[in-house]
């Protein structure tokens, strides 16, 4: 099974991961994409080290490969599904900061109303922290 992971935190990581490490096994692969804005080298950090999260937390898994995007989160992520022939998105409810309020963020909602989608996207919660 190949999965699909978006996040922008920490936090969205290692809620995908704790839905991941019951699922995702030896013979699985997970493609872990983070999408920073291009002029904003905070939220490039931010991406990034929300990326290192998931080879550690998934080291069970077969293959966890890790990117970060710029651009339009929906887009990237429809994007990198197809390029990586993902059999399952999985997505946090909401921004993974813990200020964000607690319905679907933006990403999400794009990616749930996405009348071409070819692919189950699983939505995730994020804890309080």
């Amino acid at each position: 099974m190949q999965y699909l992971a978006g996040t922008d935190s920490v936090h969205t990581t290692a809620a995908i991961c704790d839905y991941l490490e019951g699922r995702a096994t030896g013979d699985d692969a997970v493609t872990v994409v983070a999408v920073a804005p291009a002029d904003d080298p905070t939220a490039r950090r931010d991406c990034e080290e929300a990326l290192n999260v998931a080879p550690v937390r998934l080291a069970t898994v077969g293959d966890v490969e890790t990117e970060v995007r710029t651009g339009s989160p929906v887009a990237q992520l429809r994007d990198a599904a197809a390029e990586s022939s993902a059999d399952e998105l999985v997505v946090g409810a909401h921004g993974g900061d813990p200020e964000t309020t607690r319905e679907l963020g933006s990403t999400t909602r794009g990616l749930l109303a996405d009348a071409d989608a070819d692919r189950p996207v699983v939505v995730v919660p994020i804890p309080d922290l």
